[in-house]
């Protein structure tokens, strides 16, 4: 009797013990669905004023302002003593640029980002509006080519003298095989200089529309100003090469480069 008695009683208490866990999951689960939805509607709710803000960013040209996102909530130099540089941000004086650089209709060459693009360096902003590195880096190569296509071409302007052979011996000769003797690294890199292109730079006034931050804005020849002027004329090439083709960034680099440093005879 004891051992019924103590069976009966658990299943009544456990029979008694089930709803109330049920009604306790049941209670709490609305408040934690309710806590969860208030969580993901306030994520995604924004102030009027932010949102407005962010409709009147997207209007404006991305070269033209800094990301929101890309700031830093306090100034690293706020005490700062080095003056601001000043830099061209009227779009007209870069399209007069673009003309004498690339001739009439070069403005209309790029497109308008791509344009404010080439002549920005790293150091300008932080580098937070975009820079010309990699654009620099593939024009670079077009230039470079096309120079050593040029000293092949050319075999009479940049010939070397060869010395006698001691022993009487000829080497083969052929005219097409005379310019291999004009390919040399130290012959290319004497005609295409980082100060040969700095100077053709300032020849088309590229000084008054590069975007940049130089380190010391009283000494810009201390502070590489040649660097970044031959940079951003390899920069403006590779632009031309990814939104015009290959050929016409060719043609822009023997034309409008190489012919001012004497390689004419690139030009077909």
């Amino acid at each position: 009797m004891a051992s019924k008695f103590s069976i009966r009683s658990l299943r009544a208490i456990s029979s008694s013990a089930r709803p109330r866990s049920t009604c306790l999951r049941a209670s709490n689960l609305p408040s934690a669905v309710s806590q969860r939805r208030g969580l993901s509607t306030t994520t995604e709710s924004s102030p009027p004023e932010s949102s407005s803000t962010q409709a009147n960013e997207t209007q404006k040209p991305r070269w033209s302002y800094t990301p929101p996102a890309a700031k830093a909530p306090f100034r690293l130099r706020a005490h700062s003593t080095r003056p601001e540089f000043p830099v061209n941000e009227d779009p007209a004086v870069l399209n007069e640029f673009y003309v004498r650089f690339l001739g009439n209709g070069g403005d209309k060459l790029l497109s308008e980002e791509v344009k404010w693009l080439a002549v920005t360096h790293k150091s300008f902003d932080q580098g937070r509006r975009g820079f010309n590195d990699r654009l620099a880096f593939l024009g670079k190569r077009i230039v470079q080519l096309q120079a050593s296509l040029a000293l092949v071409q050319d075999a009479g302007n940049f010939a070397r003298e060869v010395p006698e052979d001691p022993h009487g011996r000829q080497p083969f000769t052929h005219p097409a095989l005379d310019g291999l003797k004009n390919l040399t690294s130290n012959t290319r890199g004497f005609l295409t200089s980082k100060w040969k292109i700095a100077q053709l730079a300032r020849d088309y006034d590229l000084q008054k529309v590069i975007r940049w931050a130089p380190r010391m804005p009283d000494d810009l020849q201390a502070s590489g100003i040649d660097t970044v002027l031959t940079q951003t004329m390899y920069a403006i090439v590779g632009a031309i090469a990814l939104e015009k083709g290959g050929r016409v960034a060719n043609k822009i680099a023997q034309e409008k480069i190489l012919a001012p440093l004497g390689l004419k005879s690139a030009i077909s």
